[in-house]
Order: structure tokens, then sequence, then C-alpha cells
């Protein structure tokens, strides 16, 4: 590239903002993910708020696809240390996996269920991480990932899997054991309080609901990506 006296030139910066902002999102993802899951662990007794006793948690899809999301902050932050090195490729998948998975909790709390149920206490102790802070994070960090090329539109079908897969879960252990009394229901969503076949359209509308984030967070991490690309000159 050739540079003439006078000419206005914008060079990229040695330490990269959204690189250091990446980072700082994911390990705070990690910290706080391990923060409710303390916080989970210590409930001592049956709590407010979609919660269990301890490890019960872990029935619970908020729980999961946060545990899922540090996980993936863990593998992503490994990555960032070694690519260099390894020549690893960035683990985009995961990361809209994980981050359409809590945002799907994220929006149904505070759409749908904190509205609803304002009694049940649904952002206090480790729910404050899992239904909020965690969700947040991971969404504002997949917007501005730094990837190489657009992010495929297979990638928002196989991110709704995670749903998927719960809800084929879930119905197979209610088919299996009954659905149950509660609190030791195995409807602990209590999607099925109106009958299955408003519990199916209810599974299906959160697969969906899953894909439509997918594909939010996608579209909006090509749109930033577009808009970061003309602020510095070419490699």
């Amino acid at each position: 590239m050739d540079i003439q006296p006078g000419d206005k030139v914008r060079i990229k910066p040695i330490v990269k903002p959204r690189d250091a902002i990446q980072t700082a999102l994911n390990v705070l993802i990690i910290v706080f993910v391990c923060v409710g899951i303390s916080k989970m662990l210590d409930n001592p007794e049956q709590g407010a708020g979609l919660t269990g006793v301890g490890i019960e948690n872990l029935k619970y899809f908020t729980v999961l696809s946060n545990i899922f999301a540090g996980g993936v902050a863990i593998i992503w932050v490994t990555y960032y240390i070694f690519c260099d090195v390894y020549n690893i490729k960035s683990p985009v998948l995961l990361k809209l996996m994980s981050a359409s998975a809590v945002g799907l909790t994220f929006l149904i709390i505070a759409a749908f269920l904190a509205p609803m149920y304002p009694d049940l206490d649904l952002y206090t102790g480790s729910n404050l991480y899992f239904h909020r802070v965690v969700p947040l994070l991971a969404m504002a960090e997949m917007i501005l990932m730094k990837v190489d090329r657009k992010i495929p539109f297979k990638y928002t079908l196989i991110s709704a899997s995670l749903a998927l897969i719960y809800g084929v879960g879930y119905v197979i252990n209610i088919l299996i054991n009954g659905i149950g009394e509660w609190p030791n229901t195995n409807d602990w969503y209590g999607f099925l309080n109106w009958g299955y076949p408003i519990g199916a359209v209810i599974f299906v509308a959160i697969v969906l609901m899953d894909f439509g984030i997918a594909c939010l967070l996608r579209g909006l991490n090509i749109l930033v990506n577009k808009i970061c690309s003309h602020l510095y000159i070419a490699d």
C-alpha cells in the first residue's frame, strides 16, 4: 500500500479493543457461572424461584445451559491463549449454541415467568447469575465475537437442538416415571398443567424461540463484524 505525504491512514492498535473486551467477557462468564454454582450447591432446602436442593438443580435447563456457557468460555479462553501456536479454529458454533441457550432462559424469565409470578423471586441467589448476569454477558460476547467469515446459517439450526434435546429428555422422563405431584413432580416447569396438547405447543414454541435467538445473535454478529471491518485498514 503506497502512502503519500498528507494521506490520512487508520492504523490497527497493537492491543485490539475487541479482543480485550471479548476476553474480559469470557472471564466474567466463567467467574459468575462459578459463583452461581456455588450458591446453588449451598442451597440446603427447597427454595423459591424454580430452585431445588443442591445438585438437584441440574435437572433445570437454566442450570445446564449456564454450566455449558461456562465450559465454552473456558474453551474460548484456552483457544485465545494457544490459537497462534496450534492454529486452533475458533469455537464459533459452541459460542452460538451456549449464547442462544442462556438467551432463551433470559427471555422466558424476563418476558413471561417473572411478570406472571412476581412472588417467585426469580432474580435472587443463584438465579440472579443464571437468569440475568451470565445470559447478558454471553449474548453480548457472541454479538461482539470476531469471526473470519460469516457464521453459517446452519449453525442456528444446530443451536436450537439443545432445547430440542432437553425437551425430548423431559418428555421421556415423564412418560417413564409419570408426572408425579408437587414438589416431587417430573413436570417441574408445569408445561403439562393444561394437558399434553398445550404442553406440545409450548415445547415447539420454546425450540422456535431458541432458533430465533440464535438467528438474532448471528445477524447482530454479522452486522458488528461488518462495521468493525471498516474501522481499520486491511492487513
